[in-house]
């Protein structure tokens, strides 16, 4: 194997590592070295990129999202709306996706997040109208044309309104369609290795849009072919209610009855769980998506995350729809965490390195990939660069404390597996002005029915 020349990203203004204050050394896609303070590198025939300017970071994870979503952002029906009349608002203007509109939906929303750090981003698709049985395929080729690293999330629902379900009969399929096109995402796209670009989980929607049947068969399936599962959760009370009477369980009883409570699985929201269940979801190693900017957006609660993580639950940060979010924003998702945690629990208990925590290491266990998440020697070389030339960081004093608190949205330079991603605050070669056009005019048509 031909080895590529090292790149030493040098004497950033300030990176979230230590022992690497004069930068890193990147070869192959990976770290190979820090060189600390006065040092340098010890790696032969390097080459550098001056980092002087810029605010060096682990590549942002976002571990929750509905790209298609970006389609229906601010939408006149869904707004001053809780969860559930959300949903049935939504629902019907979802059921008019094309595959056209689909991969618009999804370029704009990866695009959004690699230009705001995001160097692996999971997406949980699960609206299959007729015409869309290729999601996922469609998905992938946005996913690899932009060079940023996927968890893609095959989702489904097949608890319909006529079954006393949220979705209309438009956008649900059947079990036995679900599992057959589970597995065959898995076989064509699911990339195993430290290296993977594209890896495939399993994510049925959530206890009020799938049976049981389909809750417990993905389960299996998922273990079998050792991928990931992944699902809404203790979003809600309404979900609670609906789980009570439906069910007569509480939500993460009925999750461990279907065979979902381990290590396997990641789930989004949690805001609505008991001390006692957090301490089974520790114990079981499941992890959490907090997602603070919908949650707040859908009035849905404040997910607990400081008596989470003492439960032993690792927390990762999601930037959830764009309908609930609007926005594909990882950075300014950082930001929120931060607020809405502060505001919770005080200044002793929360500081903007744990915000930066959740989104980095935290969002690594969600998507089950210890070699992201962190600078460190022989971890992937994903990184995200900020500057701080904006009339916004103007006085700031400690650099990356000023990301998190002056509001940075918009990475410099992102580079995924040695990669630039992103140069100057643009992705090469993608047409911003026509993508915008495009996508314009699909998301109008959509809505107009």
């Amino acid at each position: 194997m031909n080895q590529t020349q090292p790149i030493w990203i040098r004497d950033p203004l300030a990176i979230l590592a230590t022992g690497a204050e004069r930068g890193v050394v990147i070869q192959d896609g990976k770290i190979v070295e820090l060189v600390p303070h006065g040092g340098k590198p010890s790696t032969a025939n390097v080459a550098f990129y001056d980092a002087t300017g810029h605010v060096v970071l682990p590549g942002l994870i976002n571990t929750h999202h509905h790209f298609y979503q970006t389609l229906t952002r601010a939408l006149p029906a869904a707004l001053d709306r809780e969860l559930f009349p959300w949903l049935q608002a939504l629902y019907p203007v979802w059921a008019r996706l094309t595959p056209e509109s689909l991969d618009l939906g999804f370029t704009v929303a990866m695009s959004e997040l690699l230009l705001s750090g995001c160097t692996t981003t999971t997406d949980h698709h699960y609206v299959f109208p007729a015409g869309l049985e290729d999601a996922i395929d469609i998905e992938v080729a946005a996913a690899k044309r932009l060079g940023i690293r996927v968890l893609l999330t095959r989702g489904s629902m097949n608890l319909s309104q006529r079954d006393g379900g949220l979705p209309p009969d438009s956008v649900v399929q059947d079990e036995d369609t679900i599992l057959a096109d589970s597995e065959r995402v898995v076989a064509k796209h699911h990339q195993r290795g430290e290296d993977a670009m594209v890896q495939i989980a399993l994510a049925p929607c959530s206890p009020f849009s799938v049976t049981t049947s389909l809750m417990r068969a993905t389960a299996e399936l998922a273990e079998r072919l050792d991928v990931r599962l992944h699902t809404h959760l203790a979003e809600t009370e309404d979900e609670n209610k609906f789980c009570e009477q439906m069910f007569r369980c509480r939500p993460l009883d009925y999750l461990e009855q279907c065979g979902w409570l381990n290590a396997r699985t990641w789930l989004a929201h949690g805001i609505h769980f008991n001390p006692d269940e957090m301490k089974r979801l520790g114990k079981a190693k499941t992890t959490i998506s907090h997602c603070a900017c919908s949650n707040q957006l859908l009035a849905s609660g404040c997910c607990p995350v400081c008596e989470m993580e003492e439960a032993g639950v690792s927390i990762g940060l999601g930037v959830d729809g764009s309908a609930s979010n609007d926005g594909s924003n990882l950075m300014q998702e950082v930001r929120a965490a931060f607020l809405l945690q502060r505001a919770r629990y005080g200044v002793g208990r929360v500081s903007h390195k744990d915000a930066l925590r959740w989104a980095t290491k935290g969002s690594a266990a969600c998507v089950g990939r210890p070699e992201l998440g962190e600078i460190a020697v022989g971890k992937a070389a994903d990184l995200a660069l900020f500057k701080l030339d904006e009339l916004r960081f103007s006085g700031h004093g400690d650099p990356l404390a000023a990301l998190v608190l002056c509001g940075a949205y918009r990475a410099d330079r992102v580079m995924v597996g040695g990669n630039w991603a992103v140069i100057d605050g643009a992705i090469p070669s993608l047409d911003v002005a026509d993508l915008i056009r495009r996508h314009n005019a699909a998301a109008r048509a959509m809505q107009a029915g």
